[in-house]
């Protein structure tokens, strides 16, 4: 039977290490032999140096790559190998968006939810813990009873003439003896288990921070196209004017103002949409906030500024991904789960050995209840050994491997789409950049070519369709390098979260076992 004990194997393409087909025994404690007949005292003593079944879990080696990728053209703002601000959000020195991202670290209901789940899988490993430690448990009643002349027995005397009185009270106590490990592979789950729950959390916090900035950002974006808008809606509207003043003096004709009319409302015509993804972007922040629709609106209605990018971004350093994504740290766990659920299957291949024992007062009179002579009690193990299931144990175990070879290439899978993204990001980052400073430059251009036309036209040089042509692609390229100014702050953001980082402030690592407040 082929056993995938040692996953690195995997990732460099080796066969997995095999388990010849030898005694059960043997392979589960190979130093000790056949079990010899023991004592309590003896069993006792060999629970405590037991060995455990099952491969040991071994912390994988992420994937690395040895610096940042660097592009041709570097834009102004670059992303630097240095420690990582763990308040990314507020490197964008940005008042508003500092206080919206603390309020959804206490308030969003997705994190909430995560809390959530992060109680019941703590509580369940209580519960799977449990079976480390000794069951115990008090019993006592009291009953009136009759019992059959014709049975078996009457504990009366009387042979089921009368009734009786019987008193009963006890302490009862069992312990499994873990000899192969199986309940510690069962806690070593557990605990990995539940860290998967903590880095969901962390997860969680990370999307609802990026998706946070995000939206805000892409507000402020809105309300700068819109200001655009309105801005080149006045010189619009200058221009009708101007039209209508020189068709009053026999200049312009009847074309030029219906042109510079036509201009006018397909202006107009964009500010309703910029409105509506104004009131879509403030109720989706409201919703991250757990508020009800519009509660923000009196509160970033106003219109506000693109947070900009610092001039250096740091993103630390390539070898520390692997302890900062949420993402790779639960898969992580999950491989460290799967490893140890194979100790659990093979464990259940061995005896059980559980050692019981109860104390305990039985009597029929009140008198006679709590004396010497109504004293029992019971000690002893307990044996259970799997004979025959149909294949049932083996077709566990071998779904047990199968897990964990799938866990341990979905941690390489994961590692490799994080290196994928933050690469990517980088990209993003840097060719927005280049992008929203050409178009800069273009807006320059546009708006002296603008007013050249107008006083063109009136001086009578150019037609006003020239004018009017200018005019669309100033509000064109304005508009572009609102989009693509705030795409430079999204790319950051994005950025940010393919590194990983925002959680640790927040949820910072602690021992499995710890009941950390939610």
């Amino acid at each position: 039977m082929k056993t995938f004990v040692d996953w690195t194997d995997a990732f460099a393409g080796k066969r997995a290490p095999t388990v010849d087909r030898i005694p059960m025994w043997e392979r589960a404690c190979p130093r000790r032999g056949r079990l010899p007949q023991l004592t309590v005292g003896a069993l006792l003593l060999m629970s405590l140096c037991a060995c455990t079944v099952g491969p040991d879990f071994h912390k994988p080696q992420a994937q690395q790559i040895a610096e940042w990728s660097k592009p041709a053209k570097a834009a102004a703002s670059q992303a630097v190998p240095e420690t990582m601000d763990e308040r990314w959000w507020e490197v964008f020195n940005d008042p508003k968006l500092s206080a919206l991202s603390q309020r959804a670290l206490s308030d969003n209901l997705d994190l909430k939810l995560a809390s959530s789940r992060l109680q019941q899988s703590r509580a369940a490993r209580q519960v799977v813990t449990a079976a480390r430690y000794p069951n115990s448990a008090a019993t006592g009643s009291y009953g009136r009873k009759r019992n059959s002349g014709e049975g078996l027995m009457d504990p009366s005397g009387h042979n089921g003439d009368s009734a009786f009185n019987l008193w009963d009270a006890g302490f009862s106590a069992s312990w499994e003896l873990d000899f192969w490990g199986r309940v510690r592979r069962e806690t070593e789950a557990a605990d990995a288990t539940l860290e998967v729950a903590e880095n969901d959390r962390r997860g969680v916090l990370l999307s609802v921070l990026a998706e946070t900035a995000q939206d805000y950002i892409q507000l402020r974006g809105v309300q700068s196209t819109r200001a655009v808008t309105e801005q080149n809606l006045d010189v619009a509207r200058h221009s009708l004017k101007l039209s209508q003043l020189r068709l009053a003096d026999g200049v312009a004709t009847d074309l030029d103002v219906a042109e510079a009319a036509a201009q006018v409302a397909a202006i107009e015509s964009r500010l309703p949409a910029l409105e509506q993804r104004q009131s879509q972007l403030i109720n989706a922040l409201s919703l991250l906030m757990g508020e009800p629709p519009q509660a923000l609106f009196a509160e970033l209605s106003t219109d506000a500024p693109v947070p900009q990018t610092p001039r250096q971004v740091a993103i630390g350093l390539p070898s520390q991904l692997a302890e900062r994504r949420p993402d790779i740290r639960q898969a992580e766990a999950r491989l460290h789960a799967a490893t140890a659920s194979i100790g659990v299957a093979k464990g259940d291949f061995y005896p059980r050995i559980t050692l019981s024992g109860n104390l305990g007062s039985q009597a029929m009179q009140l008198s006679d209840f709590g004396s010497w002579g109504s004293r029992s009690f019971g000690i002893g193990p307990q044996l259970s050994l799997p004979l025959f299931d149909g294949g049932r144990l083996r077709g566990v175990l071998n779904l047990r491997e199968a897990q964990q070879q799938e866990a341990a290439i979905a941690y390489q899978q994961t590692v490799l789409r994080a290196w994928h993204e933050i690469d990517d990001q980088l990209t993003a980052y840097n060719a927005s950049q280049l992008r929203r400073d050409s178009l800069a430059e273009a807006v320059r251009q546009n708006q002296i070519a603008l007013r050249t036309a107008q006083q063109q036209y009136v001086e009578g040089v150019v037609d006003f369709v020239n004018v009017l042509t200018v005019q669309g692609a100033l509000l064109a390229t304005q508009e572009q390098f609102v989009e693509s100014s705030t795409g430079v702050s999204l790319a950051m953001v994005g950025l940010y979260k393919a590194l990983g980082g925002g959680w640790e402030s927040v949820y910072p690592l602690a021992s499995a076992v710890t009941n950390n407040p939610v």
